[in-house]
């Protein structure tokens, strides 16, 4: 049994509260953050086995599908995701800067393993949804072609839900700009 996480993301509080009870009573599965983000929706992120990620997550979004926004389940996430939400990254240097800005919440966290396992690329920080109107972005850093393949993967993925806003790769930022991100 693999380590895994899995997120739900719902348009109204209270649907995403009670979705959120019921991932936890269908599995054995441990909240690791839920709370309201803007404007007004619910994220759960939820950690255990593969199989009872899985199940909750089912639960929940199938009982409750016309509220849910996005959901995921990851099976074995990239080691840097969770540094990243809680902005414990510690990064010296920033070659080149990746970002990908999405229009909900779950999508960030699966763009951001997807981009760290395609390249060599560190994450530096997951902003989700809070204080961006329920958008979310990333930002990454690493050689320039590592980074383009990684913001290019990533961005593909949310593409694909519809959920992509904006990227860019800034060669070699300005140590300026360096200094106001780290």
């Amino acid at each position: 049994m693999s380590k895994a996480i899995g997120m739900i993301e719902f348009k109204t509080t209270a649907s995403g509260i009670t979705a959120a009870d019921v991932m936890v009573k269908t599995s054995e599965v441990e909240i690791i953050e839920a709370q309201t983000v803007c404007p007004g929706k619910y994220i759960a992120l939820i950690t255990g086995d593969l199989s009872a990620v899985k199940a909750a997550v089912e639960a929940a979004t199938s009982k409750y599908e016309d509220k849910c926004i996005d959901s995921f389940v990851l099976g074995n996430p990239h080691e840097s995701i969770f540094p990243a939400i809680y902005g414990t990254t510690h990064i010296e240097e920033i070659s080149a800067l990746g970002i990908l800005e999405t229009y909900d919440a779950a999508s960030i966290i699966e763009a951001a393993d997807q981009a760290a396992k395609t390249a060599i690329v560190d994450l530096i920080e997951l902003r989700i949804a809070k204080g961006m109107c329920g958008k979310s972005y990333m930002l990454l850093t690493g050689e320039v072609s590592a980074v383009e393949a990684s913001i290019q993967r990533a961005s593909d993925l949310v593409a694909a839900k519809g959920m992509y806003l904006d990227s860019s790769v800034i060669a070699h930022p300005d140590r300026r700009m360096i200094d106001s991100i780290l």
